[in-house]
């Protein structure tokens, strides 16, 4: 996949409320990733990004499968990602890079399937995040169809019902780690029995839940949106279950924003996405959501400054605290920055 540059450079904007505070947490960093419209995503390309007009404050970085260790246990290969971004960190957190504070929470992966196994690994994690790690993504995306393509491979079945994997998910409150969920939609209803089954773990949403709108479920949106929505109206009852708002323009999510001419405009963007944002802010609230960027993921259909004047638009009738909320006080606090 190739870089998409000079096509992003067909629609840029200026920011609009350039002074509104954001925390973006949700971002990745990386290299060698052919796989992606960005193969290289390290601290200078998030910043011409997070530099593009918007008042990006702070970052939380979210794993990625980014520089694991090529030698010793494969169990702690992860922390190598861990020991990767935290040195990003540190760079940033000199200031000599500007204001913005690029991965002041870093959410890392630990293979919960280790069942109890899984406790040294969360420790190592924790030390190698120098006060800066704040939970565990172990993504669980699948769906029957061979269509819908998976990135970095397909997982198996109902991992969130598993035994051994909820198991090593118990650790994650005796250290004070968060669960970042990322799956498929029709998946939604198993993390929601996965919420109820540990209220004590905070959890939070990626991705609206992964809406799919190719394969097999192209063509269907409206039936997916119905489908969708009951499942998230009943997630959105468990208090200890935040929402992430954005990752909506991925290749899977069947927009095909890449296919096009030139990238769409904010306003665009906003109307063709703007029921998944406005339902979950409704079920959720304001206290229990967060704008998410997905860079560099979601730089295959818009550029970084327009997707942010995308929730800008969408706010617009919103009130200062609660875009103070949804844009900056929400991640601070659920990532303790």
């Amino acid at each position: 996949m190739g870089s998409n540059v000079d096509w992003l450079a067909l629609t840029v904007e200026a920011a609009l409320e350039p002074d509104l505070p954001i925390c973006d947490p949700h971002h990745h960093l990386w290299e060698f990733r052919t796989d992606q419209v960005e193969p290289r995503y390290l601290l200078d390309d998030v910043l011409a990004d997070t530099n593009s007009g918007h008042n990006i404050v702070s970052t939380v970085f979210i794993e990625c499968g980014a520089m694991y260790k090529a030698e010793g246990p494969e169990a702690l290969r992860p922390v190598g990602e861990t020991e990767f971004v935290s040195g990003i960190a540190a760079m940033s957190e000199s200031g000599q890079y500007g204001p913005t504070r690029i991965a002041a929470g870093i959410v890392g992966h630990a293979n919960l399937l280790l069942g109890d196994d899984v406790a040294p690994v969360l420790e190592a994690q924790i030390a190698a995040g120098g006060g800066r790690f704040r939970g565990i993504r172990h993504a669980v995306p699948w769906v029957a169809s061979d269509e819908v393509p998976v990135t970095r491979g397909k997982k198996p079945p109902h991992l969130l019902m598993d035994d051994t994997y909820r198991a090593g998910f118990a650790h994650l409150a005796r250290f004070g780690l968060s669960y970042e969920a990322w799956l498929y939609h029709p998946q939604i209803a198993e993390l929601t029995d996965l919420a109820r089954a540990f209220p004590d773990t905070a959890i939070i949403l990626n991705h609206f839940g992964g809406p799919i709108g190719v394969g097999p479920y192209a063509g269907h949106r409206d039936e997916i949106f119905k489908t969708w929505r009951d499942d998230i109206a009943e997630l959105a009852r468990c208090p200890n279950v935040v929402a992430k708002l954005g990752g909506l323009n991925m290749e899977i999510n069947g927009f095909a924003w890449h296919q096009n001419p030139k990238p769409p405009a904010s306003q665009e963007l906003m109307e063709a996405t703007r029921a998944w944002y406005d339902y979950t802010i409704e079920r959720f609230g304001v206290e229990r959501c967060l704008f998410e960027s997905n860079f560099p993921v979601d730089k295959l259909s818009c550029g970084y400054g327009v997707l942010w004047n995308s929730f800008k638009r969408l706010t617009a009738d919103y009130s200062d605290a609660e875009k103070a909320m949804l844009y900056h006080d929400n991640a601070a606090r659920i990532y303790r920055l």
